[in-house]
């Protein structure tokens, strides 16, 4: 049992539950009474509790007769397909006014990641949300692998290779610097790691607190560049515009199952046929 816990606390605590399906849409919450045993407070702190998700839109049927019910989750912008750039930050932004934060992610580079989590650091340093854990794992490609994109069309893919490389290491300690910073700028319990895939990833997959994941697939074009040495004509994906689907397990069975198998399949990379990686 809780003791003391204060209106705002109770609501975090239910809203986490809701996020993570441990409360369905449908399902109702639990009466009064048995909120205020389990929080150890008076049943006027849970009144306010309520009334907090109530206004966050995350509860129906409000009445005095009965135990209002989850209602069904708010539109967002991810309920259309939007590019990669677009729509993951605003995910990864509610994601963030968790209290213990967990973000998976397997891409090609962190050229996205970086974006996304701008809004959130801000709102962290403005003071408006405060995470107590963070803790992000990162998929990568080996650099000693040869990838499948991007690569050059033909002759030598050292280039290329040497490119990606620059730009995987670069994106990912700043990813890390930033989140980082954290401990000692507001005493949040942060944990970066990064592991190396022994494939180029075909799919890009970010996992939201085991509650959301958000797909896309690398497109994968011809294009030329003008470098140093002439121009490259390469295959690559262009990963921002790649578009991101959103599954949620409280959208219901179909998701769920998605969230799970999503989160399970990271989990076996990670633990398996993956290595440690050096951003360098």
């Amino acid at each position: 049992m809780n003791t003391g816990s204060t209106p705002q606390e109770i609501a975090d605590t239910l809203r986490e539950r809701i996020r993570t399906g441990g409360l369905k849409v449908g399902d109702r919450l639990p009466t009064q009474a048995e909120l205020a045993e389990e929080f150890g407070v008076e049943r006027g702190a849970v009144r306010q509790a309520v009334r907090v998700l109530q206004d966050d839109g995350l509860l129906t049927n409000v009445s005095k007769g009965s135990p209002p019910r989850i209602a069904e989750p708010p539109s967002t912008a991810l309920d259309e397909p939007q590019p990669t750039m677009v729509g993951l930050g605003p995910r990864m932004t509610e994601a963030f006014t968790a209290p213990h934060v967990r973000i998976d992610a397997a891409c090609l580079t962190a050229q996205s990641l970086l974006p996304a989590l701008a809004e959130p650091l801000r709102m962290i340093h403005e003071g408006r949300i405060r995470p107590e854990r963070i803790d992000v794992r990162v998929l990568l490609p080996s650099r000693d692998i040869p990838l499948a994109f991007p690569t050059a069309v033909e002759g030598d893919d050292d280039t290329v290779h040497t490119r990606w490389l620059g730009m995987r290491n670069a994106q990912g300690q700043v990813l890390q610097y930033n989140l980082q910073g954290l401990r000692s700028t507001h005493k949040i319990d942060v944990n970066v790691t990064f592991r190396a895939l022994p494939f180029t990833p075909p799919v890009k997959l970010y996992l939201l607190n085991e509650a959301e994941a958000l797909f896309a697939y690398y497109m994968v074009t011809r294009r030329e560049e003008q470098t140093e040495a002439g121009m490259l004509d390469m295959y690559d994906a262009v990963g921002s515009e790649s578009l991101l689907f959103s599954f949620e397990k409280r959208a219901g069975h179909r998701d769920a199952a998605f969230v799970d198998q999503s989160q399970m399949w990271f989990d076996a990379l990670w633990e398996t046929i993956t290595t440690d990686l050096t951003l360098s």
